[in-house]
């Protein structure tokens, strides 16, 4: 498996990226409410999302994970974390979170934080083998339960 960081630009394949989330997230249809934020979000606004944020890209040979980065204070905050169907529980978001980790550290943040679905157990069981810990519960708009978690890891 080869790790690589990809900027917004013509080198990187969007809609390779798009599919990718796109089946990784298929699991979660008629499970989330609200749906996930990928059913408003085309190719072309992952290449925008892109310009803001830094994206590890895991290829073997083709694209297998995907995970987008961004800093937030002294934290690194990590979305649209996606494997393949076919390819989870290898090993690859591992390697992934690994990758941000050690981003971060280079500059200089002091943890990572992410959002998964409160409806999700199997995410959190899966962060929280990565070392995440729950620290709050937030509501979409409009919605007056919890409809996520916050996790964060201390690096």
């Amino acid at each position: 498996m080869t790790l690589r960081i990809s900027k917004a630009g013509p080198d990187a394949d969007w809609e390779a990226i798009h599919a990718l989330l796109t089946r990784a997230f298929a699991f979660m249809e008629g499970r989330i409410n609200p749906p996930s934020s990928l059913t408003r979000i085309a190719p072309d606004c992952l290449a925008l999302k892109a310009e803001a944020e830094t994206v590890l890209l895991a290829t073997n040979p083709g694209l297998i994970g995907c995970l987008f980065a961004k800093p937030e204070g002294n934290a690194l905050y990590l979305g649209k974390i996606a494997i393949g169907p076919d390819r989870q529980g290898q090993g690859i978001g591992r390697t992934l979170v690994a990758a941000a980790e050690d981003l971060a550290q280079q500059n200089g943040q002091t943890a990572l934080v992410l959002e998964t679905r409160i409806e999700l157990t199997e995410n959190h069981t899966a962060f929280a083998r990565l070392g995440f810990v729950k620290t709050a519960e937030t509501a979409h708009p409009g919605y007056d339960r919890p409809t996520s978690i916050t996790m964060r890891k201390v690096l």
